[in-house]
This record gives structure tokens, C-alpha cells and sequence, in this order.
């Protein structure tokens, strides 16, 4: 007969998950505080109260926080309420961003382009600046920032840019602060089957060409797959808390790819 014992891998632990209102950030969220962690879920949609008092009904402290994250003001606003309300910051995971647009680079328009970068490239760089004073103080902390096998992809060019930048980020700023006993590494995920979001990111009505856009990168996604599928968002969470963990203690400046074999 065998016995499975719950992990603690972040007992007595601060984390704070960032795009924990769905899909892949709610699930780290979850999963961290099925480990012991103290979460700190912040989105800008008001869902983000739904998933807190779900985990508070399983008995697991956690503070909703509401802020705009492709301001710094915002990035500021969060981490002064996690330190306002737990005194310290111990695992910061960046989950915000995701493609808007779906299609050819030359059919993005300017301001597309730029709403890109600021979903998908700005809220990483806002919350690293942001969390940084108070890693350094404590000297510890563990950030991990969700990329994605995107940067070799089609038809979401800026999306692809802005997890470059990413990627760059992850390196420099590991390279930068392992000397404050700060491990910074990424996921790069792969395609991963989630419900339908709550709040889509982009709400307006899809053209059949802008159908067929987005189905080629589908089709390409599971194609560019050893495993020629999509992942789950559990294997994506996996990954995720296995960085932010204490087992991961000798891992820094890492871009790790979740997809099925694809690189990236």
C-alpha cells in the first residue's frame, strides 16, 4: 500500500501570481496554495475576487489585488500590497500577457503593434522593477516569467517580439542579481488547452480570414510538437512551481520550453 504525501514546497512562503483571474496564472495560484504558499492573485478584471475566495474557501490565505499591470504604477500598487499586508515577497510569477491579434505581420496596424508589446512585453518589466527593492532587502526571492515557443511562430510577430524581450530579460536580470540570492528563470510555453476565456482578449467579432489566420497557428503549434498536441494547463503549472521552488535552487537564467518538444 502506498501513501502519497501533500507537498510544502511553499510553506510559509509569499507568492505572488500575476493574470491569476484564468487559465494558466489561476492555476499556479491554486496549485501554490495547495503547496502552503500564501498567494497573492492580482488581475484587472474583477474575476480575480472569484478565484481568491475560491482558495480562501479551501482554507489558504490569499489577498485579491485589482491593478493594471502594463502601468509601473500598477506593478508599484501590487507589490506595496503584498508587502503591506505579508511584510515580504518570497516568488513573484509573471504571467500576464497573450497574443490579441492573430495575422500577418503587414496587416497590423501601429497601434496594434504597440497594444501588443504593452500586454505581453511591459507587465514582466513593470513587476520586476517593481518587486526588486524588496528581493534585494530580504536577499532571496525566486521570479519566474511565463514566455512562450511563440518566438519562432506565424502571424503574431509583436507577440513573438515582446517573449523575446522577455527571454532577454530573464538572462540579464538572472545575470544581474545572483549575487542578491535572486533566481530568475522563465517558462516558454507551448499551446495549452484552457476553457474559453471569461474575458477574451480581444472581443471583437473574428473574420473568417482572421479565422483561418488563427487556425494556422494551430496548425502550426501542433505540428512544430514532437508530441503533435497541445499541453493541459496542469503540465504548464508543473513546470511553472518546479522553477519558483526551493528544488530549483541551482537554476537561474533558464528558458525552459514546455512544448511538447518544441524549442522555441
Amino acid at each position: 500500500m502506498t501513501t502519497t504525501t501533500k507537498s510544502s514546497r511553499f510553506q510559509d512562503k509569499v507568492v505572488i501570481v500575476t493574470g491569476a483571474a484564468q487559465g494558466i496564472g489561476r492555476g499556479v495560484a491554486f496549485a501554490a496554495a495547495e503547496e502552503g504558499a500564501t498567494v497573492v492573485l492580482c488581475d484587472r478584471s474583477e474575476l480575480v475576487h472569484e478565484a481568491a475566495a475560491e482558495i480562501s474557501a479551501r482554507g489558504a490565505p490569499c489577498l485579491p489585488v485589482i491593478a493594471d499591470l502594463e502601468t509601473y504604477a500598477g506593478a508599484s500598487l501590487l507589490m506595496q500590497a503584498a508587502l503591506e499586508t505579508y511584510g515580504r515577497i518570497d516568488v513573484l510569477v509573471n504571467n500576464v500577457g497573450g497574443t490579441i491579434w492573430a495575422k500577418p505581420y503587414e496587416h497590423y496596424e501601429e497601434a496594434q503593434i504597440e497594444a501588443e508589446v504593452r500586454r505581453s512585453l511591459f507587465p514582466t518589466l513593470w513587476c520586476c522593477r517593481a518587486v526588486l527593492p524588496a528581493m534585494i532587502e530580504q536577499q532571496r526571492g525566486a521570479i519566474v516569467n511565463v514566455s512562450s515557443i511563440a518566438t519562432r511562430s506565424i502571424y503574431r510577430v509583436p507577440y513573438a517580439a515582446s517573449k523575446g524581450g522577455v527571454n532577454a530579460l530573464t538572462a540579464s536580470l538572472a545575470f544581474e542579481h545572483a549575487q542578491d540570492h535572486i533566481r530568475v528563470n522563465a517558462v516558454a510555453t507551448g499551446g495549452t488547452e484552457a476553457p474559453p476565456r471569461k474575458v477574451p482578449r480581444n472581443a471583437d467579432k473574428q473574420s473568417d480570414q482572421e479565422a483561418g489566420w488563427y487556425q494556422g497557428i494551430v496548425d502550426q503549434t501542433i505540428a512544430s510538437s514532437l508530441m503533435h498536441r497541445y499541453g493541459t494547463i496542469g503540465e504548464q503549472v508543473r513546470a511553472i512551481l518546479f522553477l519558483a521552488s526551493d528544488e530549483a535552487s541551482y537554476i537561474t537564467g533558464t528558458v525552459l520550453p514546455v512544448g511538447g518538444g518544441d524549442q522555441g
